[in-house]
């Protein structure tokens, strides 16, 4: 029999990419059979909870019953980014996982470069605490191993999946321009003003490319400062005069918008400005829809990439972009090789392999075996 499993995490409706991870990991469990129960972390006072939802977590005061409810599984799989969990720094994580008596499996989306003090003793109790912690990547497995105390045979890389939508690529586009496509959600640090700017430099050199940039603005950004970061996208484009090549869409992508949006996609672009990004579900996808990628030098680009399925570029050049967008555009055959070197990494990026990985750690802690998890190497994308 398959172990029971809760899931505790921001959920759908709540607009961000862990809520998104949350529904596609347990979208595979079930899939692979295992029962899977849902314990949603609101975003907010008055956010709706999804119909799946077995019991919302809304912080401290629900920590007696939460904690009653989530002994009564074989696993709890808690998904931990600071500002989604209750307290300063988000210290509501560990006083949970202290109150369980069920193996809990952490999964770390965020290991800061250079911690808090808050930070910092917050992740050491998570890694105290929890039976087993999962690393989305090989830089945050190493960060993690040389910044922090870690317990022997109690971290693992697991990759952060993604659905292999490269089978459904066309060539080109319907109307032959070339399409550029970047997505996620909006905000600043994104980079895109970069992005367009390239898009600029391309057409001065005769190179007529779309770019496409979709998505909504984070939730967050939005009541922080209304659509101030999309309107001075729009702007720059008007200002550069090339407002007729550069489409924002304003809507939160389903699989099936996205599938759509890469279908039609040439190459795929993360001009993000954060140095220190260690995970990206975005760049994820895009090697999983088969590239090719540009991307800045952010540690899990710099990972994924450098073994062929991408070109990396300097954070805010977009000069650097251009090169690599117009190489791609006119070097069919490179082209070519990136997207075979991003179908041959999606074969381990897919949600089916990833969510079977999840299931096997899950078991063996049910059944209190040794987890043979010390090194990164037997679940590494490449």
């Amino acid at each position: 029999m398959l172990p029971r499993i809760a899931m505790v995490s921001t959920y759908p409706p709540t607009q961000c990419g862990i809520a998104t991870f949350a529904e596609s990991l347990s979208r595979s469990l079930i899939h692979s059979g295992a029962p899977v129960e849902i314990v949603d972390l609101p975003a907010g006072p008055g956010t709706t909870a999804h119909e799946v939802v077995l019991h919302r977590h809304r912080g401290s005061q629900d920590l007696p019953v939460t904690s009653h409810l989530l002994n009564s599984f074989d696993a709890v799989i808690l998904q931990h980014e600071f500002g989604i969990w209750d307290g300063d720094d988000g210290i509501g994580i560990v006083d949970l996982i202290a109150s369980l008596a069920a193996p809990v499996i952490t999964v770390l989306h965020t290991v800061p470069a250079v911690a808090t003090g808050g930070q910092r003793r917050a992740l050491q109790q998570i890694l105290d605490l929890s039976d087993a912690v999962v690393a989305l990547s090989h830089s945050a497995y190493r960060r993690l191993r040389r910044d922090f105390a870690v317990r022997s045979g109690s971290l693992a890389m697991i990759p952060h999946g993604a659905v292999a939508l490269w089978q459904r690529r066309r060539h080109t586009n319907r109307d032959g321009a070339p399409r550029i496509l970047t997505w996620g959600l909006l905000g600043q640090g994104k980079g895109l003003e970069w992005g367009i700017r390239a898009i600029a430099l391309l057409r001065d050199r005769g190179v007529h490319a779309d770019y496409v940039i979709a998505g909504a603005t984070h939730p967050n950004v939005r009541r922080a400062e209304g659509e101030a970061y999309r309107q001075g996208l729009v702007d720059l484009s008007d200002r550069l005069r090339v407002s007729d090549r550069v489409r924002l869409t304003d809507d939160y992508l389903s699989d099936a918008k996205l599938a759509e949006l890469i279908r039609e996609a040439s190459a795929f672009l993360l001009p993000y400005d954060s140095r220190d990004q260690i995970t990206s579900g975005v760049l994820v996808e895009a090697i999983a829809a088969g590239g090719p990628v540009v991307a800045t030098r952010f540690p899990h680009a710099s990972e994924l990439l450098s073994d062929g399925a991408g070109v990396l570029v300097d954070h805010e050049d977009p000069i650097a972009i251009a090169d690599a967008l117009e190489g791609i555009l006119r070097d069919g055959e490179a082209s070519e090789r990136m997207r075979q070197r991003s179908r041959d990494l999606s074969a381990h990026l897919a949600w089916d392999s990833v969510g079977a990985t999840y299931l096997d750690l899950a078991d063996q802690l049910r059944r209190g075996h040794p987890i043979d998890i010390s090194t990164p190497s037997r679940l590494a994308v490449a």
